[in-house]
Parts: C-alpha cells; structure tokens; sequence
C-alpha cells in the first residue's frame, strides 16, 4: 500500500507493490512468496485483479456486487465477485473492446462494442450474438426504456439497435461530418452526441428528432488558457449528473459545466496539460466532486466552484475510472497489468465488502513512521540565513518540520549559488590539489601516527591506550580511530572539533579531558591548590607555627574534598612555587607572612583496603605518619588547633544492647569450646605403645 497526499488529502494506493508473473507455475509462486518479503506484505484486495498487459474499461454492476473489466492481449473480458475477493470468471474475445454497458443488475447481460465495427452480446452462460456497424465506433449508450443501443463512430450517423427486436432501426443523421462521443440523460432520456468539430448535437428519441445545437468549441476557444492553441477543441466525453447538469469533456483538456437550460457553461476547468478528457465521473457525497481523468492525472474537484480537492497520478497512461457507488474507492483502468485500485477515507467510508481498509488505514494514521522527501532539502534557520532566505519563512514555499524546514531542492541550489558564487572554483581548487598530492606518493613521506584533524583527541586516546596496555586491563574500551566507522572524524575537515565555538564552551566541563590530555611523561596527574596570600599580624613563633599547621591541615582537607572536580582537570600539573619558606623562629612581630602549600597524593579511587576506608580522617593522617618516619605526632598536634578554627572531631558509635548481648553470647560459645577441647585433650589416651599383628585384628 502507498499513501500519498495531495492538498493535506490522504490517498491509499491499494494496487501498489510487486506482482506475480501470471506464466510461473503454482509451486514456483509459492517458493517466490516465501523468499520475497515485499511480495508476502502487498494487500491483494481483490485476487488476480489485473490484466495480461493493457486494461481498456472497468465497470460496476447496478448490484455492486460484480465489477466487469476488460483489456487484452488476447482481447478478453474478466469479472470478479466483490462478496468473495476473487474472480468469478473470464472469457476471450476477437476483438479489443472499446466499451462496456452491463444491462441487467448482475453480470447477466453484457454488452461491449469492439474494434473493427463488432458488436457483441453476452448473457450468463457465455456469448450470446454478435453483428456489426457500418462504420467504426467510438462511443455507446443504451436506452433502457426502449431497449435500444446507440452506437456512434466515424461517420455522421447515430446507430440505433433494438434489442427487444433484434433488428437494426433508421439511424438519426446529424449535421456533423464525424461523431466522438454519447450521453443519455438518466431522467428525461435525451440523447447528446459530441462531434469533431465541437459541436454538440441533442436527439429526443420520442420524437425521433434533434432539439438542440450548442457550439462548445467556440467556448473554450474564448477562454484564456488555449488562445495560443490553434488545435480546434473537439467533443472527447459527455456526462450527466441529473435531469439539468451536463458535463462537456474537450480533446485539448478542458471541462464545461453545463445547465441544459442555457447555451453557455456557467465553469470550466482546464487540466493544464493539452490532453484529450477521457471521462467525468461525478460523485456521491456532500463534498459535491467531480473526477476528470486524462492520460497523464486524475483530478478531484468541485463542481461548484472548481477549486481543486486533490490529485492522483500514476506513471502508465490511464484509460478510464469508475467510483464505487457512496464511498471513497476508486478503479482505474491504464496502460499496465494491474487495475489500479485508489481509496480516499475523507470522499467516503470503505464499501461494506472490504471495511477492514478503515481499520487498516487508520493504524497507517497513528504509527509514526518516517517520510523521505527526495526532492525536498531540509534546512535549519541558521542555514536560511546564510543563503539569504529568512524572507520566506511563513511562505509555502517552506515548510516547518521539527527545528527547520523542508523546502524545494531546485530552491535551495539556486539560492545556495547566488549566495556563494565562488563555491565551485573552490571545490575545483581543492579536487586539483587532493590530484597532485595523490601524485606525489612516490616521494619520501614522513609517517605520522596522529592526523591532523582533531589531533588532540587522537592524542588523549593513544595516551590511554598506551596505560591499558601497560596496565594489563582486561576491560575493553573502544577506539574510535581504530574503527572505519569514525574514520572520517579524523579525515574531514568538516568534523573539526572547534573549541571557541557556543556548544563546546556549554560542554566544556564534560570534555574537558579531551580538550587538554595528560603529558605521557606523567604517570598520575598530581593536583595542586594555590592559596592566596594570608596577611595577618602575628606576635610570637607559637602563632607561625599555627598559621603552619593550619594551612597544611587546609590543603589535606581541600586535596581531598576537590581532587575529583572537573575544575582541576584544567591544570597542567604540578606547579612549582618559587616562594621563600617561613623561617622556624621569629622574635619580632610579622605583619605579614607567605606560606609555601603544602602538596599530596591523593588515592585513585578502588586502591584501598576495605578496612582503611572505615577508619577515620584522623586515623588515616596518623598511619600516614608513621609510615612517613614517625611523623604522627606532628600530624596529631595538626589536627589540634588553628587560627580559622580549624578543627578534627571525631566520634565512635556506641552498639546497641542487642548487638551486646549477641556479642556477649557469641564469646561465651566461643568460651565452651575452648574449655572442651582442653577437657578432651586432658581424658583421651595415646595409641603409642600398642603393637598390633595381623591375627589381632582379625
């Protein structure tokens, strides 16, 4: 199923997908739906809906039930029984069949006028009497209060058949040299023929005489849109709706809306093509449309206005359509294998036959899928203003889809020309040097391992490379540039990671590692945090030794706080500060001081112990003294004291008169077993000292 819109109309295209050669047998059909995915989810609406090669007409029985179509090669004729979704059955023909009239209800009577002057009757088991006409025809009607078939063709002439009889009545002769077409009206039975001259002819068969003459060509010829054509518009097709409108189809693409009551058409439409008007259907509903069809398109539109509803087109010619009686399918009968079957929900609902088509149409409405637009470029606001094309926002001639706009493609190339006309000169510049340099690999080349666009990502990944390969890590991590998939992120210019750019400064502290990688010379990046300068006035070497501590103390606490934040990523490592140390003893008053910070090393994360973790920030600064020389006194006085108010306060939880009792229980168990053991190592006697034979144990 294809769907396509036209003027926001929906239109299901129920014949769309791939066809089964009618000429492979039964098994190989079966093999080719198993291994054909697109031929298994086709919808088959009805089953061997088609032709051989060509449909010529499509009609429907009075019933509904049966839908008659013909077409060739051979020239045959084929009905399907709509109740069942299949064929019913098909015969063969001597001739192609130019029309179809069903005469009774069902498909009982038939009766088609072929090529080479043939005119033939079938009943319900088969062909039933054939005759011809003297001259070729073209068009047929039948009068169903007089059983008399009408046949006009190439002469001036209107053949009349009576049926009833059997026999052949005087012909009406009319004023023209040459007939196209014919039309009964429905209510009133007077019969209108068009002419190759564009005149239309009205025949009263009562009074076996004509009442009218209208000249239709000089109409069109007034109108605007064919001054320049110097073809004489002649009659291609008459319709009726009721007892007054008429519509006048043209063999240069126009329409004219008649009421029988005057002698000019109160609308015409024009298809803009130039194409003869095959047929005028018009249709049921409150919608008031009426569908011309050429060879090229089919066009809905008012009948009153003659503003367009929609359009259908197709890529074979087409030859005719017939609209199921209130609803919205439609057949076609064209220049292809199958007879194209169109639904439209908004002209009318499914017939009762297949309603399963509102279910399935109205799942194809809410799935979310999404539509390729070939011949549309879709553009961001951005783009539209390099190209010079804000102007249009709110034109038709863009369209809004999510952050941008869909617009025409031949737009877009023209105004992206206008806008950059040096844009090919550039592109040929770049061709001719990418050809030279291609030309030059014979010289000596000097092999880099990092490229040149985005050199410092490629730097950080083979840095981290490098430590999982000394680290032995068996974690895998992915390497964009060992991957064809992102190879072009270090190829094309085009994926340059500008970072002056708005979007890279808003993911600044996200790819902040990318940005700035780590020196190899480096194993672990040493963080550092830079004071300010403390100026306060001090009195006695007590307090410098406070001030000493307090800042040691400060830079432990912010080292350990602060060495996972992004912000320290932005170091270059560890700064050496040129600044004197205090001196140990001072006798006279400082106003002044500059304290030189003191660095550590912080852990990675994961490298403790799990019993390290659980113990406490003073704790761990004590072991850490010991190790570092007995240096935990000093460590101990730190956390002691301090001018900012800087201090360690530690706490042990105090367990629960549950968890005592449980631990007291578990230590009196414990308690038992050690007692017993000691009792039973004092009562078991040795085994040394007892000689054993082979008699005694038996």
């Amino acid at each position: 199923m294809q769907v396509t819109e036209v003027n926001d109309i929906k239109t299901y295209n129920l014949s769309h997908g791939k066809t089964i050669p009618e000429w492979l047998s039964d098994r190989k059909k079966r093999l080719l739906l198993k291994k054909d995915v697109d031929l298994r989810r086709r919808i088959q609406l009805i089953q061997d809906f088609e032709m051989p090669t060509v449909s010529n007409t499509v009609n429907i029985s009075r019933d509904g039930q049966y839908i008659i179509a013909t077409g060739i090669y051979k020239p045959r004729v084929r009905c399907y029984d709509v109740d069942q979704l299949a064929m019913k059955f098909e015969r063969c023909l001597d001739a192609e069949v130019i029309k179809c009239i069903v005469l009774s209800d069902d498909y009982s009577k038939l009766l088609f006028l072929e090529s080479e002057r043939y005119v033939e009757l079938h009943s319900q088991f088969g062909h039933y009497y054939k005759t011809r006409i003297p001259k070729f025809g073209r068009d047929m009607e039948y009068n169903y209060q007089t059983c008399d078939a009408y046949f006009v063709g190439s002469g001036s002439e209107i053949y009349r058949l009576n049926l009833e009889v059997g026999t052949f009545l005087k012909p009406f002769e009319t004023e023209t040299t040459s007939l196209t077409s014919i039309a009964l009206n429905p209510v009133h039975n007077l019969m209108v023929v068009g002419s190759q001259e564009g005149y239309i002819e009205a025949w009263d068969p009562r009074i076996r005489d004509r009442v009218g003459r209208l000249d239709c060509a000089h109409d069109v010829i007034r109108t605007e849109s064919t001054i320049n054509d110097r073809r004489i518009p002649s009659v291609s097709t008459i319709s009726f709706r009721d007892g007054l409108s008429m519509g006048i189809g043209t063999s240069t693409g126009q329409i004219l809306l008649y009421d029988i009551r005057t002698n000019k058409p109160y609308l015409t439409k024009d298809h803009m093509y130039g194409l003869p008007i095959k047929t005028i259907a018009y249709l049921d509903g409150p919608l008031e449309l009426i569908a011309s069809l050429d060879s090229k398109i089919i066009k809905l539109w008012n009948r009153n206005t003659g503003s367009p509803y929609t359009a259908i087109q197709s890529d074979r010619d087409l030859n005719m359509i017939t609209s199921y009686p209130n609803s919205g399918m439609f057949f076609v009968a064209n220049e292809s294998e199958k007879i194209l079957s169109y639904y439209i929900p908004s002209i009318g609902p499914a017939p009762k036959w297949c309603s399963f088509l509102d279910r399935i149409t109205e799942e194809l409405e809410e799935s979310n899928e999404n539509t390729i637009y070939d011949d549309y470029k879709f553009i961001t606001e951005q783009e539209l203003e390099e190209i010079g094309l804000v102007d249009l926002i709110g034109t038709p001639l863009l369209r809004a889809y999510m952050h941008g706009y869909f617009m025409d493609m031949r737009l877009y190339r023209k105004a992206r020309d206008a806008s950059n006309p040096f844009a090919y000169e550039e592109y040929k510049k770049k061709k001719i040097k990418e050809k030279l340099d291609s030309q030059h690999t014979d010289r000596v080349q000097i092999v880099e391992k990092l490229p040149k666009v985005n050199r410092t990502l490629a730097e950080r990944l083979i840095h981290e490379e490098n430590q999982d390969a000394s680290k032995k890590s068996k974690k895998y991590k992915a390497n964009p540039m060992k991957d064809d998939r992102f190879s072009a992120m270090f190829k094309n210019p085009d994926f340059q990671i500008d970072e002056l750019s708005e979007e890279f400064r808003l993911l600044n502290p996200v790819l902040s590692r990318m940005s700035k990688p780590v020196s190899i010379d480096s194993e672990k990046p040493i963080y550092a945090n830079v004071f300010e300068d403390d100026r306060q006035d001090l009195s006695s070497d007590d307090d410098v030794d406070d001030i000493v501590a307090d800042n040691e103390v400060d830079s432990e606490i912010s080292d350990e706080g602060e060495s996972n934040d992004d912000d320290d990523d932005d170091d270059d490592g560890e700064e050496e500060m040129n600044i004197p140390e205090p001196p140990k003893k001072i006798k006279k008053p400082i106003e002044t001081q500059i304290m030189k910070t003191k660095m550590f090393k912080v852990q990675e994360v994961g490298t403790k112990s799990a019993k390290v973790e659980r113990q406490t920030f003073e704790q761990r600064l004590r072991n850490e003294g010991s190790q570092n020389g007995g240096k935990g006194r000093e460590e101990s006085r730190l956390l002691h004291g301090g001018i900012g108010g800087n201090r360690v306060m530690t706490f042990t939880a105090k367990p629960s008169s549950r968890d005592c009792e449980k631990e007291q229980r578990n230590q009196t168990i414990k308690d038992r077993m050690v007692e017993h053991i000691k009792e039973r190592k004092m009562v078991a006697r040795k085994a040394t000292g007892f000689r054993f034979t082979k008699k005694s144990l038996k």
